[in-house]
């Protein structure tokens, strides 16, 4: 039809060629996006370049300033999983004042029980501990003779190479009376240096409240002000999508992680209980804040119930029936319940959640550890809602 109108109306090739090209254009406008790239990726170098150059400020910057960092980030993921129970106690006509205060004095009831549970029992094992050394050392006899073989080898090897490498003649320093140490000097660099360690974990975790606190009483005042001043509506949508979609998500993965992880507790507990190790509130306190670090908790958990055990029985195989039967409750939670609930809302790569790990442990230690994975949950949340930002999400996907 289109050449016999072509046709009719006198028009030459050339023109009949200009209306195909347009017609090509028209169809592949219209066509699918498939061949659309949907996640862009920047082909600039500057950009690339400037961006690592962010990058590696940012975790610099993260890094020397952790004391004030860490208790910041811990206060946002904090108001993450309580800002819903505030909006809930505002539905049944409870002041945000007050509902801040109840969720906090909640949040140190929380923290004032597991210290009570560890406390007293850890300081009745420490006392215990010297005395149950020989039955350790006696459990572990049959890896003397391996670690004493490996110790020998090295030993010929420094001699192989003393030997071939004469040590050059040194001149003696002359020689100063030395005073020996009092034993009152260690015990006084002992307490000094528990003393600053107790000094700013006790430093932390107020200014933590303190951060918790305001960013609870103040709600959604920093997402308002920042749908304010984007330029476009689409943006404004795109920005409470964003803050929707972390705090929903963050704020179910921490509630389920936690209920998964008092069970694990519980269990724990009465395997403890049921095997005779003694002080299941203990142990079970130890496996639900352990299990809170995927990956290297469990591991830990599993080493120090071989431990426990060792020390307490005298038989090998009763020794390790307390570990044999965490490490069954851990594959239990971690295989089959804990992806049942959560489904695929948190697919992330499992080899880059063991380095997250390794690396904000280094960074900040055992806090950095239990954050890294809601860090790198949100981070995947942003970037799957950016579409500049893309592959970097579809990187970060398990």
């Amino acid at each position: 039809m289109r050449r016999y109108v072509i046709a009719t109306l006198g028009l030459d090739q050339r023109v009949g060629r200009a209306i195909d090209t347009l017609e090509t254009k028209s169809a592949a406008s219209d066509a699918p996006a498939d061949d659309v790239p949907e996640m862009p990726l920047p082909h600039d170098p500057l950009v690339v370049f400037a961006g690592g150059l962010f990058i590696l400020a940012t975790f610099a910057a993260l890094y020397f300033a952790r004391d004030i960092a860490m208790p910041v980030i811990l206060a946002v993921v904090l108001k993450l999983l309580m800002q819903p129970l505030v909006r809930l106690l505002e539905r049944v006509y409870v002041p945000r004042i007050v509902g801040v205060i109840l969720m906090l004095c909640l949040l140190l009831g929380v923290f004032t029980g597991i210290g009570m549970a560890i406390a007293g029992p850890g300081s009745s094992w420490a006392q215990k501990l010297p005395e149950s050394l020989p039955r350790l050392q006696q459990h572990l006899s049959f890896i003397a003779e391996p670690i004493g073989a490996v110790r020998n080898l090295l030993k010929r090897a420094e001699q192989t190479v003393q030997k071939e490498t004469p040590p050059a003649p040194v001149t003696p320093p002359p020689a100063t009376p030395t005073a020996p140490v009092a034993p009152a000097l260690h015990e006084s660099v002992v307490l000094g240096a528990l003393f600053t360690t107790t000094a700013n974990v006790v430093t932390a975790i107020l200014a933590t409240i303190v951060v918790l606190f305001f960013l609870l009483l103040s709600g959604d005042t920093f997402l308002r002000r920042l749908v304010e001043i984007l330029p476009r509506f689409k943006e404004k949508r795109q920005a409470v999508d964003i803050a929707q979609q972390v705090e929903h998500n963050i704020s179910v993965y921490l509630l389920t992680i936690t209920v998964m992880n008092a069970g694990v507790g519980v269990a724990t507990g009465a395997i403890v209980w049921a095997s005779g190790v003694g002080d299941p509130l203990l142990w079970g306190t130890v496996a639900f804040l352990l299990n809170y670090v995927p990956v290297l908790g469990p591991i830990i958990a599993t080493i120090v119930f071989a431990m426990v055990g060792l020390l307490t029985f005298d038989s090998l195989w009763h020794a390790m029936l307390p570990a044999a039967l965490y490490f069954a409750v851990h594959l239990l939670e971690g295989e089959f319940v804990t992806p049942m609930v959560l489904a695929k809302r948190f697919t992330l790569n499992p080899v880059l959640v063991v380095l997250s790990l390794i690396f904000w442990f280094w960074m900040w230690g055992v806090a950095g550890a239990i954050l890294a994975v809601p860090m790198l949950a949100v981070t995947k949340i942003i970037c799957d809602s950016i579409r500049s930002l893309g592959a970097i999400g579809h990187f970060l996907e398990g």
